[in-house]
């Protein structure tokens, strides 16, 4: 048997959309997904306490101006805060985590050469491209976004799937 497969779950730019955001869990769960990366633009705590069946990781955005009170929601969900940027290893994959509207941190992280996966969010709109040995993953949005999307990576191939929500 070789190494072992799982599935991540990538979404972002929430932006405390309720609704929105319990069809992205919705999909996340009929996927099987084992763990979760949120790119930030979270916009309520709400949002946070809707990933309790999952490991979640989550990052701010430029919109997530209450830093103290996302700090406190994510901790107080069981769920990890990595502030502005995570630096994290999930199923042998090195992966950076980032929101995407600090151009400059963005960049840096894509031709690092460090990390297997970067995933961001910012511009609602999904994409992924290799750059070197580095898959660079934006989900797309949960809210403002033309189609609503998230995104699921099979680890540790790096094979990435746009999903609309």
């Amino acid at each position: 048997m070789g190494a072992t497969q799982m599935l991540l779950g990538v979404v972002s730019d929430t932006h405390g959309d309720v609704v929105r955001a319990r069809a992205a869990i919705q999909m996340l769960q009929s996927l099987e997904v084992e763990e979760v990366l949120h790119c930030g633009d979270i916009g309520t705590p709400e949002i946070v306490e809707m990933f309790e069946p999952w490991p979640t990781h989550f990052v701010l955005g430029n919109c997530d101006p209450d830093r103290a009170g996302f700090k406190r929601a994510i901790r107080a969900a069981g769920k990890t805060f990595h502030d502005r940027f995570g630096d994290l290893e999930i199923g042998g994959v090195k992966i950076a985590l980032l929101h995407g509207d600090d151009s400059v941190a963005l960049s840096e992280a894509i031709n690092a050469d460090r990390w297997g996966l970067v995933c961001h969010g910012h511009t609602h709109v999904a994409r992924q491209l290799w750059q070197g040995n580095t898959l660079v993953l934006n989900p797309g949005a949960v809210h403002r976004a033309n189609p609503h999307s998230i995104a699921i990576v099979s680890l540790p191939k790096r094979e990435a799937t746009i999903v609309a929500i």
